[in-house]
């Protein structure tokens, strides 16, 4: 390992979901309210506005190929991680459930109290990539729709 050369600087600027119909997810996102952009690509590929780190849409098979992963088969289960709305009261957090809801995600886990003092419930988007909704002690989102951490 070289290490002469200067570590760059860590971040993450975009989370890319494989999904199955592209026009449905479109669909699905802008109506939680996400601003699409660059909407010039078409059913090609999605990008929107998060408030952070932007969120893509991409299709599965054509994902897939792009990592040289296999497409198949597709995990019905758990994939070892989720996707996070970060929100200031536990009433957020019932409205931001129910609006996901009827914007025809699915509900994986109706909200409930934490056993670290917060208040969390999970929804599935179209293709079943979880969303917690979540308030959590010491985690606060800004106005400008970031989560600011503590030290």
């Amino acid at each position: 390992m070289n290490t002469k050369l200067p570590a760059p600087i860590p971040r993450l600027t975009m989370i890319t979901l494989g999904v199955s119909n592209m026009r449905a997810s479109i669909a699905f996102y802008e109506a939680l309210g996400f601003t699409r952009k660059l909407a010039a690509s078409g059913e090609a590929v999605a990008f929107f506005e998060t408030g952070g780190t932007a969120l893509g849409l991409f299709p599965w098979d054509l994902l897939a190929q792009d990592v040289t992963l296999p497409q198949d088969p597709r995990p019905r289960g758990f994939r070892g991680m989720t996707l996070a709305w970060n929100c200031s009261t536990a009433e957020e957090v019932d409205a931001v459930l129910d609006f996901a809801i009827s914007k025809g995600a699915s509900l994986l886990k109706p909200a409930h109290a934490t056993d670290y003092g917060g208040y969390s419930g999970y929804f599935s988007d179209p293709d079943n990539h979880p969303w917690e909704v979540v308030v959590a002690p010491g985690i606060e989102v800004g106005d400008d729709r970031r989560v600011h951490l503590p030290d």
